[in-house]
């Protein structure tokens, strides 16, 4: 009896001391996108517009676009003879494939054996891969993010520069040049190559090779993120600029890519993340360590979005066809800046909006503040985050002006 009792009182101890294993967790705070998504799926207004949530292209009608040659690339793969796992590193076809798309097809880099690659869960996988290299090989060092951007939650110290100019809606590039200047030698930098996401602003040439010279000087390291590679211009080798820049002057770089927008391969989550080493066998080793990382994270990348991006841009043709089809896909967001800018001049707003058709890429920030952003949501049934980015593959030809005339409505007396 005794010994039961005990093992009964130990029984009720374990059980109160396992019950408060997650008693203290809060929850999340909520993500404002998921909310906005919640709140247009609830309203019942046939007039109702989505520009916040969309951060996959849709076509002139509103809906997902499958790439004819992502079709033609799936029939050629159905059947395929396996589904084991690919090896740590991921397909070695579809890295070769994304060196050429980013270094350039006769690039001396790819040749001399100088990069470090392996397949990574899109561009967001790449950089969170990276951190943790950061993390593991230079431990006393941060990384500085533009501001603004996403947040990369890897462990890794955090710094930020100036990026955004609110009241220009373009580039502080001043801003920026004095925090590199001031940034300790050395140090990283998160830099998007082109249509920076989420606020469209990109450097000219110009100031490209300024931010090269002075990264020169002060020895620092970019990590390029390039997620929109052919999708911010339709020209691949136009939106790779950045990084050809950086390579002319003799850095050393990182490049995170992926092909969720410019392939629309969105769900299946493939990107790529290269190092540029010194020498062949500092990439072996950089590569090995990757893997490394790599193993205890995902173990193996996914196989059917590799087998898509390698075939399409290993056949000339299906290369040639997607480059058409991001073309297309580039040109009707272009085509909705201008098309939202000429209905807003034409609407006698009081404000300038050249910013729109300024900036590049899937976003717009707009410059209207939370409080106007809320009366479109409530006047008019447009929903958008209250940091005013418009989402330009929510807009068609059929609600660009209805946005344009609600927008100037709530701006007109700012």
């Amino acid at each position: 009896m005794a010994i039961r009792n005990l093992l009964n009182r130990s029984f009720v101890a374990g059980a109160r001391f396992m019950s408060s294993w997650f008693r203290n967790i809060e929850p999340a705070p909520k993500d404002p996108i998921l909310g906005v998504a919640e709140a247009f799926l609830a309203d019942q207004s046939p007039y109702k517009v989505n520009v916040g949530v969309k951060c996959a292209y849709h076509n002139d009608k509103g809906k997902p676009v499958v790439l004819e040659c992502v079709r033609e690339a799936e029939r050629r793969i159905a059947g395929n003879q396996f589904m084991e796992y690919l090896p740590i590193g991921g397909s070695i076809h579809m890295i070769e494939e994304s060196l050429k798309l980013a270094y350039g097809d006769d690039s001396e880099f790819i040749k001399d054996k100088r990069i470090a690659a392996v397949q990574a869960l899109s561009g967001t996988g790449a950089c969170r891969l990276f951190a943790a290299f950061q993390q593991r090989f230079h431990p006393k060092t941060q990384i500085y993010m533009p501001v603004l951007t996403w947040a990369k939650d890897a462990g890794v110290p955090i710094k930020t520069f100036r990026y955004y100019h609110p009241e220009s809606k373009g580039l502080d590039f001043p801003g920026l040049m004095v925090d590199i200047k001031n940034a300790p030698d050395g140090s990283f930098f998160l830099l998007h190559a082109c249509a920076h996401n989420p606020t469209g602003v990109d450097p000219s040439e110009e100031q490209w090779r300024e931010i090269s010279s002075q990264f020169k000087a002060k020895g620092h390291f970019p990590l390029f993120d390039m997620a929109y590679q052919g999708f911010a211009s339709g020209d691949p080798e136009r939106d790779a600029k950045a990084i050809r820049i950086f390579l002319n002057d003799s850095h050393l770089i990182g490049v995170a890519q992926s092909y969720a927008k410019n392939m629309g391969l969105y769900g299946q989550r493939v990107g790529c993340l290269s190092l540029l080493c010194e020498n062949e066998k500092q990439a072996v080793a950089v590569k090995s360590q990757l893997q490394l990382i790599a193993r205890p994270m995902y173990s193996n990348p996914p196989l059917h979005g590799a087998l898509v991006i390698s075939t399409v841009l290993g056949d000339p043709e299906l290369k040639k066809l997607w480059l058409k089809e991001v073309k297309v896909m580039a040109d009707r967001i272009i085509g909705m800046r201008t098309a939202l800018r000429e209905n807003l001049e034409n609407l006698g707003s009081p404000l300038p909006w050249n910013h729109i058709t300024n900036q590049i890429g899937m976003f717009c920030y707009s410059g209207m503040t939370p409080e106007q952003v809320d009366r479109l949501t409530n006047e008019f049934h447009i929903y958008m985050t209250r940091s005013g980015r418009i989402s330009m593959a929510g807009l068609n030809t059929s609600n660009v002006g209805y946005v344009a005339n609600a927008i100037n409505e709530v701006t007109k007396s700012a």
